[in-house]
């Protein structure tokens, strides 16, 4: 397995080095993730400069060029090639779940930068980042509908940074199975959903600014349609899911107030405004 990985890796470089190769994002794992970005924290002398998950199957792996290293994982084992470590042999480090259990107690986490905390991404769904750009995905698989659907929350600020950032939420598709919803005069409540909206941040982090968030995702959420009975209008023929592809891009603007959002957040005080049916911005606390 060590000399497979070794011929792998150099192949990789090579390829690299003569501009031969373009490696797509991985189909990853949130724990591999995880790791892989609290290892970029913690020894940012070592893997600096966040990088995307590379995946030649089995090995799921980054690769960092100002150090020339790789960390790899395969099989829930982590190896790391090159640097400190030398090129002659991929380096075992330990397991994946022994390294994950000590993250909690390391200060670092395995956060995406951009987001406060991916801690509680449900089973089943990857997020990623490279460099202002963050991807979201289940991988083609409807999954459970979690309670927290704060994936990617912005991360809270210890201070004003002075800087507002608009976001534009856009979808580019929408599907649901099913359920059919057909009541006169009551639109339905999942296209509501669906459709196109805007947030504003007062104090956004710097990491906000010109932010792009990819979404690929499907939900299942047959239980909470569970007790809702067909007939009058509707029908439900479970499963039930939903599933959108949309991308939200930001923007710096002078007054979040000033916007069309549909909702405003200080990152700094914590606290929140929404749009009423006036248009005006009413504070909902914190």
């Amino acid at each position: 397995m060590i000399n497979r990985m070794k011929s792998l890796v150099l192949a990789i470089s090579m390829l690299t080095l003569l501009g031969g190769v373009n490696l797509a994002s991985a189909t990853t794992t949130p724990e591999i993730e995880t790791l892989l970005n609290w290892a970029e924290d913690q020894f940012s002398q070592l893997f600096p400069n966040h990088q995307a998950t590379q995946m030649i199957d089995p090995w799921a792996f980054r690769y960092y060029p100002s150090t020339d290293i790789y960390a790899g994982v395969n099989n829930n084992e982590v190896f790391v090639l090159g640097g400190p470590w030398g090129i002659d042999s991929p380096t075992f480090i330990d397991t994946l779940p022994n390294l994950l259990a000590q993250i909690p107690g390391s200060g670092g986490s395995g956060s995406v930068p951009a987001c406060s905390s991916t801690a509680e991404i449900p089973a089943g769904m990857v997020v990623t980042q490279s460099g202002n750009v963050v991807n979201v995905t289940t991988n083609d698989q409807c999954i459970v509908l979690p309670e927290n659907t704060n994936f990617c929350e912005p991360p809270a600020q210890s201070e004003p940074t002075g800087i507002s950032v608009l976001s534009n939420v856009n979808i580019t598709s929408s599907q649901t199975t099913g359920v059919t919803i057909d009541l006169p005069g009551i639109p339905d409540p999942i296209d509501l959903i669906a459709q196109n909206f805007s947030s504003c941040i007062v104090n956004a982090s710097v990491d906000a600014v010109n932010l792009i968030v990819n979404s690929d995702v499907c939900f299942d959420v047959t239980s909470q349609f569970s007790d809702t009975p067909s007939g009058f209008g509707i029908t439900i023929n479970p499963p039930v899911t939903f599933a959108v592809v949309s991308t939200n891009d930001s923007q710096v603007v002078s007054d979040c107030f000033a916007t069309n959002a549909a909702s405003v957040s200080d990152a700094f005080t914590g606290e929140t405004w929404v749009k009423d049916a006036s248009g005006n911005f009413v504070s909902t606390g914190f």
